[in-house]
């Protein structure tokens, strides 16, 4: 088929659905689609602006920028037309006929059914021009690329399919035209347009541009391809130029929702000036929740960057650090230059200066948050901001202060404590900081290693996201007391009277045990760096503790996932000499039973720590042995 020639193409599955799912989900704010439209035309011309400085040829035919909304009542249709950097045909077909964007599988299968639901997830997937069906039952667009000789024109009914031809006579730039639905003629009314641009769009910096008035009804009459004399109708006016006491908290929500197309509001937002040896203006936005590609760490991410309010590059990721990769917003420079490329960036001081503020700024924000407001994006960014302890080794104590712990004194999961809070209920004499990293919630607060804790009122953090070891490497103390893993090395909860008297007892008795512990270690052999009396357990039997410096098993799982070997190391197996079992193996003299049961106790230990058995068959042929003599002797 010649390339000039009418193509008829199916739209991408997911663009049929996510079509479908709007114009039913999003019927009840319908008057978003010329929010999302002209922010688009606003990219658009963003991006010619931006290539405009090196080839000044693509704009010597329309150097003023502006978006032109146009209407004819009596037709019921609309139109938005920018002269920006316009589309190619192959464009227009990748553009608006595919959904390129990960995480779109994960986007439908978290869909509901539930219409209000669904619409705050169609949101944070982001609508452009796709919202464009919510009102029309027909879309054309007519295209040019800045450049570029031919236009094209794309169109659509909403359905199956779109149709994509050459066109001729079209200006550079692109130009939407909305045939309404029936029950969305309301938005072929001058007066209806001017209240949405301006609720929506008035911070918009490019000129949006509607016929003027002629009073009474004048508004009403056919506009759409007459030589009315055009009027700006929003401030045009950068917002983030504008004074702090100047914008409204609205005017705030609504640049927000253009710059990153989401459908709700930020959860905080720090609008800033910086003057002196360098000066930027900086607008940061926190999200109320995650992308669903969060963590795609080679996903684009970044701030806007603007020079001297010219646009240069959307996701400019040289200015904030990859864990606050969920923050939006933008960066306004007077001394970076206007062809600054993404190396220089890389490369450029100014830039690390700027980052490390900027970084710095985003971590203010979120402390000096209500931890009411703070909880629930805890739970949308957490796990990410985590990675800053190990990646921002300047901020780590800030980073750490934003932390929050299910520990063992908070019933639930969904309880949080920060480390300024555990260290504020710590016991008198409590030098450390104590936690327990494990596979889920249930695990840690099962597992044995907690047993002398909750003997002595000892809170303990529970940790359970699948980073937390990894972190906890690079995180050595907080606020002065040093973090500490209840599940390595030696236990010492303190030096008390009473304890001063345990550990003399436990002394004696590990003497006494010695032949015991001795004679455990021959049989288990290699699999254990040692047998040892447990300062840990009250009430079970055995538990294995890794040495100071050995390598856990989430970062050994994380390693194994990756197709690397994880270092060999042995666990210690420590035993409560008090109890039941191990008092009966000291008196076992059947060397073959002695065997089988210390290699039972050993295997139940390592099940206890999330591990695998290494036999799992062998394991249970000892515990059906046991059971049947045990069922004979009864």
């Amino acid at each position: 088929m010649p390339e000039t020639a009418t193509e008829t193409r199916g739209f991408q599955t997911e663009a049929r659905k996510l079509l479908k799912l709007m114009i039913n989900s999003l019927y009840s704010n319908r008057e978003i689609f010329l929010r999302e439209l002209i922010s688009n035309a606003s990219d658009a011309i963003d991006r010619l602006r931006f290539e405009a400085v090196s080839d000044d040829t693509l704009i010597a035919d329309d150097p003023e920028f502006r978006i032109v909304i146009e209407f004819d009542k009596k037709g019921g249709t609309v139109s938005i037309q920018d002269n920006g950097i316009g589309m190619s045909r192959e464009e227009a077909v990748e553009n608006l006929g595919t959904i390129a964007k990960s995480g779109t599988e994960e986007f439908f299968d978290r869909l509901t059914g539930d219409q209000r639901k669904d619409s705050a997830l169609i949101g944070q997937f982001g609508v452009g021009f796709y919202s464009s069906f919510i009102v029309a039952k027909e879309v054309e667009v007519l295209t040019r690329r800045a450049g570029e000789a031919t236009g094209t024109r794309w169109a659509s009914a909403g359905e199956e399919e779109f149709t994509v031809e050459d066109a001729a006579d079209v200006p550079r730039g692109t130009k939407v035209r909305l045939t309404l639905r029936p029950d969305a003629t309301e938005f072929a009314d001058g007066f209806r347009l001017r209240s949405v641009v301006r609720q929506y769009s008035d911070h918009v910096a490019v000129p949006v541009m509607m016929a003027k008035e002629a009073g009474g009804a004048g508004e009403d009459e056919e506009s759409e391809g007459g030589e009315d004399e055009l009027e700006t109708v929003n401030a045009a006016k950068a917002l983030w130029t504008r004074p702090r006491n100047d914008i409204a908290e609205d005017e705030y929500k609504e640049f927000y929702k253009h710059v990153s197309h989401d459908f709700e509001d930020p959860a905080a937002w720090s609008h800033n000036k910086v003057e002196g040896k360098l000066e930027y203006t900086s607008l940061l936005y926190v999200p109320r929740r995650a992308p669903f590609d969060l963590w795609n760490r080679e996903r684009p991410k970044g701030l806007k960057l603007y020079v001297q309010r010219v646009f240069i590059m959307d996701e400019a990721d040289q200015f904030l650090p990859l864990y606050l990769r969920f923050v939006r917003g933008i960066v306004d420079s007077s001394d970076l230059p206007l062809n600054v490329s993404r190396e220089i960036l890389q490369q450029d001081d100014r830039t690390r200066s700027i980052k490390n503020a900027l970084a710095k700024r985003v971590l203010d924000m979120l402390a000096k948050m209500p931890e009411e407001d703070y909880a629930p994006l805890w739970d949308e960014f957490g796990q990410v901001l985590k990675e800053g302890v190990g990646e921002d080794f300047a901020n780590k104590d800030a980073i750490l202060g934003l932390l929050r712990f299910a520990t063992t004194e908070n019933a639930e999961p969904a309880q949080r404590a920060s480390l300024k809070d555990y260290v504020g209920r710590m016991k008198d004499g409590q030098d450390k900081v104590y936690y327990l990293i494990a596979d889920s919630d249930a695990a840690a607060r099962q597992s044995p290693h907690l047993e002398a804790f909750r003997k002595r009122g000892i809170e303990v953090l529970l940790l359970t996201d699948r980073i937390d070891e990894w972190w906890m490497s690079f995180a050595d103390e907080f606020d002065g007391k040093k973090l500490q893993d209840v599940a390595r090395g030696e236990l010492d909860l303190g030096d008390d009277e009473d304890d001063d008297k345990d550990a003399k007892k436990d002394d004696a008795k590990e003497d006494d045990s010695k032949a015991l512990l001795d004679r455990m270690g021959d049989v288990l052999g290699e699999k254990v760096e040692s047998v040892r009396r447990s300062k840990r357990l009250t009430d079970s039997p055995a538990c294995l503790v890794l040495g100071e410096h050995d390598m856990g098993l989430q970062m050994r799982r994380i390693l194994e996932a990756s197709g690397q070997e994880a270092p060999d190391s042995k666990p210690h197996m420590e035993v409560n000499l008090d109890h039941p079992l191990v008092l009966h193996l000291n008196e076992e003299a059947d060397e073959d039973r002695f065997g089988e049961l210390v290699s039972i106790l050993f295997d139940q230990a390592s099940l206890a720590e999330g591990n695998t058995v290494a036999e799992p068959g062998t394991y249970v042929q000892r515990i059906n042995k046991l059971l049947v003599e045990l069922l004979r002797s009864a």
